[in-house]
């Protein structure tokens, strides 16, 4: 009996994971970045300390989200009408996930960053002297391939909705068309934010679910890089 009792009790506190899953778009984004974080360990020299403090991060971001998706479940069962406590114990919950979200930047940042290792910078040296009609034609390849995927997939319109987000990929695209021809920090953060500002726009309007854009965002990134390769001098 209390062997049963235990093995319930495991059974529901992953229904529990699951459900969050399932119901809450940042935990996918969690643990898709998760999956991309694994994957990106077993290519670089990870040391066990490392890995423990990546385990420890990644850990606590899904346990934020777990707690806040709880919070605000119950908040939202006990209270059907607006109240400033809720809108508090709601914003809190949510706040703690944000502090969770940006040490795990920060955390993946010091650990990844001096991983690279000095061939990648050769190779982004190259890329950048590329002439600058290569821009040009990475735009007009990703918005052409983009259509003709929507096509494939017969969702949408060439312009609106579909798989993959046609802004989302035109944005990123060019987010990384500029980092690829400047060295200036600023410009490529602020060419970046503006591509997630833009892929946001697409689902807060529900043109687009959240795949679509994060598929369009990987397949501008990847089709840009791509194309600077093969034209580069």
């Amino acid at each position: 009996m209390k062997v049963r009792k235990l093995v319930d009790s495991f059974n529901y506190a992953i229904n529990g994971i699951l459900d969050t899953l399932r119901t809450q778009r940042n935990m996918k984004i969690h643990f898709a970045a998760t999956v991309f974080v694994l994957i990106a360990c077993l290519f670089f020299d990870i040391s066990k300390i490392e890995f423990l403090v990546l385990a420890i991060t990644i850990s606590m971001v899904i346990a934020a989200e777990i707690i806040n998706t709880a919070i605000e479940s119950v908040v939202d069962l006990t209270a059907n009408y607006y109240h400033p406590l809720a809108k508090t114990a709601k914003n809190a919950a949510a706040g703690a996930v944000l502090v969770t979200a940006v040490n795990a930047i920060v955390v993946g940042y010091i650990i990844f960053w001096d991983k690279f290792t000095s061939a990648t910078f050769i190779v982004l040296g190259k890329i950048r002297r590329s002439e600058p009609y290569t821009i040009f034609i990475a735009i007009v390849l990703v918005i052409i391939i983009t259509i003709i995927v929507k096509a494939y997939f017969g969702e949408g319109t060439p312009l609106k909705g579909g798989m993959p987000s046609g802004h989302s990929a035109l944005s990123f695209s060019l987010a990384t068309a500029i980092a690829l021809i400047t060295e200036e920090p600023i410009c490529i953060i602020l060419s970046y934010l503006m591509a997630i500002i833009t892929a946001q726009s697409r689902v807060d309007s529900e043109v687009h679910s959240i795949w679509e854009v994060i598929i369009g965002a990987i397949f501008g990134t990847l089709l840009t890089l791509l194309i600077f390769k093969l034209f580069e001098p």
